[in-house]
């Protein structure tokens, strides 16, 4: 496309009362969260191998798994070439990058230089999240709400030092560091004291969450699940638990679109969870069985999720990261597809004519309503990307998926 389609696209946006100038430069302040564990299987960094992955699998052996920091940043750093706008980096705790090797409990801010530093010098912001999967005191699926009060206090301190660690990356990086809290604890089958787990749960959380610390450097999230792979039975850390502890608390409460029933729109539920906490973390997925966590398409999930927030003015309010890990697929092509596909989601949000949209369904005039979004769907939204990746000086099109290739064949002899 050329600068004249754009001019045209802007004029027939125009027509419906859009000024897509007004939408670019909104899309590129929305700064897109990316996961650092699609880009090496969820493997991280620890060299070592625990027995229990606690749900948490990759499908695949694509070649050019990242196997140490330095291949991961320089993935990273392709990735973000690829991508509009200024983004930031999701980092598990299991991903510190030191000589040394301490144990969960053990982990400092000083672990974890090489990435702030990277980090601030690219321009990107560090978000955080503990790791309770993946370790031997986690064979058992139970971390937080295990029975056994040493492997609980091994657990707490591990989160007490994760949050410590975020505080840190958030004052440096002058932004706040989102730590988000998910824990694969629960039951293949049906137990007997939901209520005994729960409670440890949230007394574990309780004193994981004690320490204060400034809103400007640290935002706690918590995260919760339908089921995982041996706890089909019960999961300690449902939707309701955390929704509750979110409320009662004042954190963060993390909605991952894996993380519920097939049917359930988590887009239905922005507003609704927004009436009662202050600030939301999204974890965009896509779940074509369950959690299966595929890479985001453009499709009617992703469309609606990104309209809700546009719609109920949820931008402000809304951490935006997102959480797959496929490894059937290059592994970078999958970021910068992804996180593509949410900016162009929020685009077409953006592109929405709100007020006329408003107006129809205020009148109850859903019959107009539904030929106005119908409509809406063809309208030149493509020109308008491809203005925005060109102010943004990415590729499109050929040139990306030529670029794509390029990166992938110099890093499939990696082991």
């Amino acid at each position: 496309m050329t600068r004249s389609d754009y001019a045209a696209a802007r004029e027939i946006f125009g027509d419906w009362g859009v000024d897509t100038d007004a939408a670019l430069d909104r899309l590129a302040t929305i700064p897109i969260s990316l996961h650092c564990w699609q880009g090496d299987d969820v493997v991280g960094f620890e060299g070592v191998t625990a027995t229990s992955g606690g749900g948490i699998q990759a499908t695949g052996n694509f070649p050019g798994r990242a196997r140490n920091p330095d291949e991961l940043r320089a993935d990273l750093d392709f990735a973000y070439a690829n991508i509009p706008g200024t983004h930031r980096l999701n980092l598990h705790a299991s991903y510190y990058d030191s000589p040394e090797r301490p144990d969960r409990d053990e982990i400092e801010p000083r672990h974890f230089t090489p990435w702030l530093d990277w980090a601030r010098e690219n321009g990107h912001g560090l978000d955080f999240n503990p790791t309770f999967f993946a370790h031997p005191r986690a064979d058992d699926n139970l971390t937080l709400a295990h029975p056994d009060k040493g492997i609980r206090d091994f657990w707490i301190e591990h989160g007490k030092r994760c949050r410590e660690i975020a505080a840190q990356f958030g004052a440096a990086q002058g932004s706040a560091c989102i730590d988000n809290i998910w824990v694969p604890d629960g039951y293949k089958d049906h137990p007997v004291a939901r209520m005994a787990a729960r409670r440890q749960l949230e007394a574990s959380l309780d004193e994981i969450l004690a320490a204060p610390f400034a809103p400007a450097h640290l935002r706690d999230a918590v995260e919760s699940k339908l089921f995982g792979l041996g706890v089909e039975a019960c999961t300690v850390g449902s939707h309701e638990f955390y929704y509750g502890y979110a409320v009662r608390k004042n954190t963060l409460l993390c909605l991952d679109m894996g993380h519920f029933h097939p049917t359930e729109s988590i887009a239905d539920k922005l507003s609704a969870v927004s009436l009662s906490v202050d600030e939301m973390l999204l974890h965009v997925s896509r779940p074509m069985r369950w959690d299966s966590d595929h890479v985001i398409l453009l499709n009617d999930d992703i469309l609606a999720v990104a309209q809700e927030l546009v719609y109920g003015d949820l931008l402000g309010r809304t951490h935006i990261g997102l959480d797959w890990f496929d490894a059937t697929i290059s592994r970078t092509a999958a970021w910068v597809i992804g996180t593509r596909n949410m900016q162009k989601a929020l685009l077409r949000a953006l592109l929405q004519p709100i007020g006329t949209l408003r107006a129809a369904e205020e009148a109850l005039d859903f019959t107009g309503r539904l030929v106005l979004t119908e409509e809406l769907k063809d309208l030149p939204h493509g020109a308008v990307w491809e203005e925005f990746c060109t102010r943004q000086d990415v590729p499109t099109g050929k040139a990306l998926l030529r670029d794509l290739n390029t990166y992938q064949a110099s890093v499939a002899d990696r082991g």
